[in-house]
């Protein structure tokens, strides 16, 4: 099979007509295709007056030179020659990859003879801790090859977590156990669902094909910029939950993991919610982002942890329609595209970036909180991208030294100090601080009857926004960061900077400001501990968290691996 890139259709070109531009742009008239998939598809809007969507795409052919092929000796003569005609063309041979799990899989017979036989009473079912992407895929694999895990989530189930969710969105009744951040699905639960990454990793792939067998759409396995959505993104969730129970997997839920049982350096077990004691080899720490008092709990039983840059800033929003009439030109609406994205930056001469992070088109601005007495936002999105705004973050980077102490949880302590701010600006009810671009930039409230142009912007933050000076909740570097890239940005994207346009506080939750220390083989200090996902400081995304929890999976089957191959060693020597 051949594929060929930078394959090249107008806008509103219909997909069918690909298999005569493959044949125009090798310069065939002769050549027929058997079957054509497409690999990757991406929009080109520099020209707004002649907007292309961009294909990469796998072929295989048919006929060629008015000669049927007939043999894969004939099909593999005639790719050589079409490789060596177009040698300016991007194309090259593929021959298609699925993956390869470590471990064949293990007879659930198989797993209970072995649980049966431990002498030392542990239960050999992998632990995972959290059910967010990094988790979710971690016990998905491990399900798959027949390891059974166990899942212990400190949040409620999707049913349960989405209504607490939109009760604190409604009331500002805050549950600190079942929220955004907190229960089935992780944050990424609620969200945007994007499925972009700069990693290069082929596990990837296996994320997508997941996702799609669990009811996303099959476009997300070639889109540039792939999403979901949170209204789809939670019943996939909630199916490949359904899976790894269906292939001998447990999930619980509302189990919090409050203390481990260790033996010189060696993991024995955890115990949950302060009371039940769950014997365990493996220990896999999913925990997300947010689940700080866990964080605080490993680093006191002695878990390494160090401290790890962030970033930190605003939510901002703007007239969807503006976005796409930015990114794509006046006559966006003819064009079907979709509501259009965005992704800029600016460097200040303070030497901090400043950078747009987790764009949701025709989306909401969200309360994040998990912890009374902070305000913490995010961006969020439905599968249609249809609401009026468009909002992301606008983020400046935290460092190290921007922590004042070498203590490892310090960066923490930074994000608790501003999101308690940010709190007591709101009104001390969960409401978030609000402030217009226009009287930002001249350090004055805003007033709901502000009016500048035409881009205003009504607020979706619930349950609610006060107009105040973000100043007052904001590291002044941050403050001054935003103030001088405001206008850069501006040129980068029309309108970004227009007076209308909300920013709301407080995005702290960007990354973890703490990395749980691990080796090649995933495993911290603490034997049978793997460290993984955006918690541990090894992910920035639901894919690259799902693909992190993949690795480990893989690592904790080696070690199965071996021990299957060291006993039938001792079988056969008949020992």
């Amino acid at each position: 099979m051949l594929r060929i890139h930078e394959i090249k259709l107008d806008v509103l070109e219909p997909l069918s007509h690909l298999p005569d531009c493959i044949e125009k742009k090798l310069g065939c008239k002769d050549l027929k295709l058997k079957s054509w998939n497409v690999i990757k598809e991406s929009l080109d809007a520099r020209d707004k007056g002649s907007i292309k969507r961009v294909y990469s795409i796998d072929f295989e052919i048919a006929s060629f030179d008015n000669k049927v092929i007939e043999t894969e000796k004939e099909l593999q003569k005639i790719e050589e020659v079409l490789l060596k005609r177009n040698r300016k063309i991007k194309m090259d041979i593929v021959i298609p990859k699925s993956y390869e799990y470590p471990l064949p899989r293990i007879s659930a017979e198989s797993m209970q003879k072995s649980k049966e036989r431990k002498e030392n009473g542990n239960d050999l079912r992998p632990l995972i801790v959290g059910f967010g992407p990094c988790g979710m895929f971690c016990a998905l694999l491990l399900a798959q090859m027949g390891l059974q895990p166990l899942v212990l989530e400190r949040g409620k189930e999707m049913e349960e977590r989405t209504k607490d969710v939109e009760r604190f969105w409604k009331t500002g009744e805050l549950d600190v156990h079942s929220n955004v951040q907190f229960g089935e699905g992780g944050a990424g639960a609620f969200s945007d669902g994007k499925l972009t990454t700069q990693i290069k990793d082929p596990r990837v792939r296996k994320v997508l094909e997941e996702l799609v067998a669990a009811g996303s759409d099959k476009d997300i396995l070639y889109k540039q910029k792939p999403h979901i959505g949170t209204d789809v993104l939670r019943n996939v969730v909630v199916n490949i939950r359904k899976q790894i129970i269906e292939l001998g997997g447990e999930i619980r839920f509302e189990s919090q993991v409050t203390s481990l049982e260790l033996e010189n350096k060696k993991m024995k077990g955890v115990y949950i919610n302060h009371k039940e004691f769950i014997p365990a080899e493996f220990v896999v720490l999913a925990l997300g982002h947010s689940a700080r008092d866990t964080v605080k709990m490993l680093y006191e039983s002695g878990v390494e942890i160090v401290q790890k840059p962030f970033s930190m800033g605003v939510r901002i929003e703007h007239p969807q329609s503006m976005i796409d009439e930015s990114q794509y030109g006046k006559r966006y609406r003819e064009y079907h595209l979709g509501a259009a994205d965005y992704k800029i930056s600016h460097r200040c001469s303070s030497g901090r970036g400043v950078y747009t992070f987790c764009m949701c088109p025709g989306g909401l601005v969200i309360a994040a909180a998990s912890e009374e007495g902070g305000v913490v936002t995010n961006g969020m999105s439905y599968h249609s991208r249809d609401l009026e705004n468009a909002n992301s973050g606008l983020l400046v980077d935290v460092r190290t030294e921007d922590f004042a102490s070498d203590h490892p949880l310090a960066g923490i302590h930074f994000q608790q100090k501003y999101e308690k701010l940010t709190f007591e600006l709101g009104g001390c009810n969960y409401h978030a601080p609000a402030q217009r671009v226009g009287d930002f930039m001249k350090d004055c409230v805003s007033f709901e009857e502000t009016s500048h142009s035409m881009y205003k912007v009504q607020p979706s933050y619930k349950p609610g926004i006060v107009w105040e000076n973000l100043k007052d909740c904001l590291p002044e570097f941050v403050t001054e960061s935003i103030k001088e890239a405001l206008p850069f940005l501006g040129k980068k994207m029309k309108g970004f900077d227009c007076e209308d346009a909300v920013m709301t506080a407080l995005e702290s939750r960007s990354s973890s400001p703490v990395r749980i220390v691990r080796g090649k083989d995933c495993t911290c200090n603490i034997k049978g501990v793997y460290p993984g996902g955006e918690g541990a400081g090894y992910a920035g995304g639901i894919v690259s968290a799902a693909v992190d929890g993949i690795k480990i999976a893989e690592e904790i089957a080696l070690v199965y691996k071996n021990r299957i191959a060291y006993k039938e060693r001792r079988n056969e020597n008949g020992n």
